[in-house]
């Protein structure tokens, strides 16, 4: 692929990963409600979600699916009651946490938050949708075969979407962090995060386009 090619993607990819978005309201809610880690863990787990989907858009499972528009109302009507259940555990903590103000806030391992994101991320196929419309305009007809650019753009998306999330998940964790001293903000924190998720569980039933 050419340099000038690569150099474009790269900036288009900054370009996208810095405007908000499901995944980083995603990762900015754990973050509030988690802190430094989980909101990195998030990040994480949000580029294995994209990692998943770059080599399944390479081997053509993305057109596939494209193609079945009641796979796309599936994974988009899970996903939307994964979100929901993500806002009522992190409403019913918050509860918690207003009746032992001094208890300790309850934590999800790492692992589950982890596999948490990535479930999200799959869950969603506007991802599909923007690999099938955004990638092709950067793939050319000669050198590199198709899949082999496909990976080659995927992992370039990867990385700087890591770094952008990453970094937004450790800003909102160490804000977190710094206010959860007082439990009625740390109550508050939780009950945002909450209905972050249940926005995002609307926004993925009301507008699959």
């Amino acid at each position: 692929m050419e340099l000038s090619i690569l150099l474009a993607f790269t900036v288009a990819s900054a370009l996208i990963s810095l405007a908000p978005g499901p995944d980083m309201m995603f990762i900015i809610a754990n973050g509030i409600a988690r802190g430094r880690k989980a909101g990195v863990i998030a990040a994480l787990g949000m580029s294995t979600g994209i990692a998943i989907h770059t080599v399944a858009a390479a081997a053509g499972l993305g057109a596939l699916l494209a193609a079945a528009p009641v796979a796309l109302d599936v994974m988009r009507v899970l996903g939307a009651i994964f979100l929901v259940y993500l806002a009522i555990t992190t409403w019913r903590a918050s509860r918690k946490a207003s009746t032992q103000a001094e208890a300790p806030v309850p934590q999800r391992s790492m692992r589950k938050m982890y596999v948490m994101a990535v479930l999200t991320n799959l869950a969603n196929p506007k991802v599909i949708l923007f690999y099938l419309a955004f990638f092709p305009q950067f793939i050319s007809d000669h050198g590199m075969p198709p899949w082999a650019q496909f990976l080659t753009l995927g992992a370039i998306l990867i990385c700087v979407g890591l770094a952008v999330d990453a970094t937004v998940g450790f800003i909102s964790g160490a804000l977190s962090e710094f206010l959860q001293r007082r439990p009625a903000i740390r109550r508050w924190m939780d009950r945002v995060s909450a209905a972050i998720f249940g926005a995002l569980a609307v926004r993925l039933v009301a507008d699959p386009h």
